[in-house]
């Protein structure tokens, strides 16, 4: 949760602040010579200051913005000293708002991430002055001070811009352990699940090979092939199998076929519904094929298709795994289940 200053009051503060500036050189209008350049400064500063505060695009201030800015700091010192006189008895008092309105566009500037455009415009306020009135009136007319709020500014937007990457970073690394935390439980639970799939199946031939000492009949070695590529399958077959998958693939097995199950991951994202129906109609395929070798495997991700059947029978007249590997093989069974 964001918890901070709303965006509206921190532009409403800003703008009440730059209006503030051209009230109080309002109220001085009788102090300059001709009271037009200075409207016409206060108008073009208003206008900028809208452009600036006004956010359309990305917090970064556009470049040609932040030229704009440069163009309006510029005008406003001649504008507005061009109606001054810098040896006035008493001095010119708010007459000289323009520094203060300086300050303002340039430190929005600075803090919309163009500093060196906001620098540029103090440069050149500093350099205007001490042409105009001398080193003493960047004190008195407090150009000092317009150069600090840039700088405070400038430090500031630094430290804001280094918190966010920072916070960003550990968002992201505490969704990357997140992710590796629910990858590694699901490993687990998977690991767990095969072990108790692999015990279930396994452990009345293990108590036997134990009882016999190891002395097996050629019927319960054959039994213990079987075992293995059932094992084989809880690994390679993965959400190819439920219960019915598992007893056709047995009863395919102990007639004499060879069958292979592959699970490459295309039905991860299926629905537990869906899936349960593409594998009970896989186990009725694989119930009425009488074919030698029988190959399933999942579909690509993005297909239509959940799992392809293929069966082969042999023609051959070898016995044997030979005879499976003839290229004589004919086509027993050909099946795509859908998804859906």
């Amino acid at each position: 949760m964001n918890i901070g200053v709303p965006r509206f009051i921190i532009v409403g503060i800003g703008a009440l602040f730059s209006i503030y500036h051209v009230v109080l050189g309002t109220i001085m209008l009788d102090i300059p010579e001709s009271a037009v350049p200075v409207v016409v400064a206060m108008a073009i500063y208003l206008i900028a200051t809208a452009i600036s505060l006004v956010r359309w695009g990305p917090a970064r201030m556009p470049i040609w913005m932040a030229a704009f800015n440069v163009a309006i700091v510029v005008a406003l010192p001649l504008l507005v000293t061009s109606e001054l006189d810098p040896d006035r008895p008493g001095g010119n008092g708010y007459a000289t708002w323009y520094v203060a309105a300086v300050g303002t566009l340039m430190t929005i500037t600075s803090t919309r991430r163009r500093q060196m455009f906001a620098w540029a415009g103090i440069a050149f306020l500093v350099v205007q002055t001490v042409v105009w009135d001398g080193p003493g009136a960047l004190i008195a007319l407090g150009v000092i001070g317009s150069a600090s709020w840039v700088a405070i500014s400038n430090v500031l937007s630094r430290s804001i811009a280094k918190a966010s990457k920072d916070a960003r970073r550990f968002a992201f690394a505490e969704r990357e352990a997140a992710d590796w935390q629910a990858a590694q439980e699901a490993h687990v639970f998977e690991r767990q699940f095969r072990l108790g799939q692999t015990s279930s199946m396994a452990l009345p031939m293990l108590r036997r090979i134990e009882q016999s000492g190891g002395d097996l009949t050629e019927e319960e070695r054959l039994e213990c092939l079987h075992l293995e590529g059932a094992i084989r399958d809880e690994i390679r077959g993965r959400k190819l199998l439920n219960n019915a998958v598992r007893e056709q693939v047995m009863v395919a097995r102990r007639r004499g076929a060879i069958v292979t199950l592959l699970d490459e991951g295309g039905m991860d994202t299926l629905a537990e519904p869906a899936r349960e129906r593409v594998l009970n109609q896989l186990a009725e395929a694989l119930r009425g094929s009488a074919a030698d070798k029988i190959i399933v495997r999942t579909a690509n991700e993005g297909s239509d298709t959940a799992v392809t059947v293929v069966g082969l029978r042999s023609t051959s007249d070898v016995d044997g795994a030979d005879a499976l590997d003839d290229e004589d093989d004919e086509v027993d069974l050909w099946l795509e289940i859908p998804k859906s």
